[in-house]
């Protein structure tokens, strides 16, 4: 398998959108200086993630409704556009005011919205299957990297309204061009996965990053003892993000991902043991094992929900659901005041952490490596790509009998129309209507989109 010019395709709207997302991110972390008392400012990063966390849920609850998916389109170009528009008012507005405040929480709310969009599309697009981890790899790496670029020089706006606008044409390109393509949550041709494996990816994600923000937490307790304040811990080490990422977005691709948690569990305990046996002494290392961490877990739990959402009866929830859980995992751990909490009791919280993910890869069977091996072994299903075709293009019933007669005769549309019992008139007008939902103009462009189903 080559990872070819159509899962760039999946793999630029991520990058966009992640690159939005972390621009709007960092300008709505200004929202409310100068204008709101110190004592609050710290609870506007909460008000950002409880707006995103909403954004994300109602776009999955958007999915899950019957009877108003027609409406689904509309809704989502309107989004796009007031999310734009939002981005760009709390880009060049001063954060010293209420309507800041107001219009970066609106702003952030869409941006979820938008953001359920991206990842629903993702997991159910046949492009980025094959290679979904590389796509996730090259996306992030991607806007982290243009976000590290830009912060040199945050003050350049020109840079960053073209990189946005740029970015947010991808996003309309990606997800309002043939959106039918994205299957309904309520068509209920899904099942369950079985074993209940999303639940226990919940836990093992929220430990996880639950750790991340402890072991945040334990290093600035050892920055503080050992006095080393003369390093900008958010610049260079944030760039071992990017190989990080292509690192174990390759590695999800491997055997199905079935090394990806194995891989994340060691990074951890690494950065851990890191710091309870060496300690202060190596400050710059532990921010850099931070990182890497971080983006381990970041890998972990996009790769993870983007795959098994397909096989749950909610994929829009469910492929955005470690981003949901991010939020509320910063959420948690800002209630519990890292900061006041002493360097030994933050030090066995990331113990116990940890010891939740090893505890659940195991009983999940996370852990068991052979069991891919043998599965591997196991002879492929054959898969008929007409009903993915259908669900995922919006195909009629009747549109469906035609395009198998595409696909898999040579016959000319007088003998089609015939053996189906219909006019010719009425065959062509079904073969417009499914060019058009596929975005196809000949029979053999709609023999390669089956085909690459299969």
């Amino acid at each position: 398998m080559s990872f070819n010019k159509k899962n760039i395709r999946c793999a630029l709207p991520f990058a966009s959108f992640m690159f939005i997302q972390l621009v709007v991110l960092r300008l709505a972390n200004q929202s409310g200086r100068g204008f709101l008392p110190e004592a609050q400012q710290e609870k506007v990063y909460l008000f950002i993630q409880v707006a995103a966390i909403i954004g994300f849920l109602s776009h999955a609850l958007l999915r899950c409704l019957k009877g108003i998916q027609r409406l689904y389109k509309p809704l989502l170009t309107i989004a796009i556009a007031f999310c734009l528009l939002g981005a760009f008012i709390i880009l060049f507005c001063s954060p010293a005011s209420l309507f800041y405040l107001i219009v970066t929480g609106i702003d952030v709310l869409l941006l979820g919205f938008v953001g359920g969009s991206v990842y629903e599309r993702l997991s159910l697009s046949a492009n980025a299957r094959k290679h979904l981890g590389v796509c996730i790899g090259i996306g992030y790496a991607v806007s982290v990297l243009l976000q590290f670029l830009l912060q040199l020089q945050w003050t350049v706006k020109p840079a960053v309204t073209i990189l946005m606008l740029l970015s947010f044409v991808c996003l309309v390109a990606f997800l309002l061009k043939n959106n039918n393509s994205q299957a309904s949550a309520d068509e209920g041709q899904a099942t369950a996965n079985p074993k209940g494996i999303p639940i226990f990816s919940v836990v093992i994600t929220f430990a996880l990053l639950l750790f991340i923000s402890y072991y945040n937490s334990y290093i600035h307790h050892l920055q503080i003892a050992s006095g080393y304040t003369d390093y900008n811990v958010y610049s260079l080490p944030r760039l071992l993000m990017i190989p990080t990422i292509i690192l174990f977005g390759v590695l999800g691709d491997i055997k199905g991902g079935k090394l990806l948690p194995v891989c994340t569990l060691c990074v951890a305990a690494m950065a851990l043991l890191n710091t309870a046996l060496i300690g202060s002494e190596t400050y710059l290392l532990n921010m850099c094992l931070y990182y890497i961490a971080l983006t381990a877990v970041i890998a972990y739990y996009h790769i993870t929900f983007l795959r098994l959402a397909e096989h749950t009866k909610q994929p829009a929830l469910w492929a955005c659901m470690g981003r949901i859980i991010d939020s509320v995992s910063v959420i948690i751990a800002f209630g519990l005041k890292l900061s006041e909490q002493s360097q030994v009791t933050v030090l066995l919280i990331n113990v116990v952490a940890l010891a939740v993910v090893i505890v659940t890869m195991a009983f999940s069977g996370a852990l068991n490596l052979s069991a891919t091996k043998e599965a591997q072994e196991e002879p492929k299903a054959e898969i008929d790509p007409f009903p993915i075709i259908q669900k995922s293009y919006n195909i009629t019933p009747s549109e469906l009998k035609i395009l198998r007669e595409l696909v898999l005769t040579d016959d000319k549309q007088e003998v089609i129309a015939s053996r189906l019992n219909i006019s010719v008139s009425t065959l062509r007008h079904h073969i417009t209507s499914i060019y058009r939902k596929t975005d196809t103009q000949t029979r053999l462009a709609l023999s390669n989109l089956v085909n690459s189903v299969k």
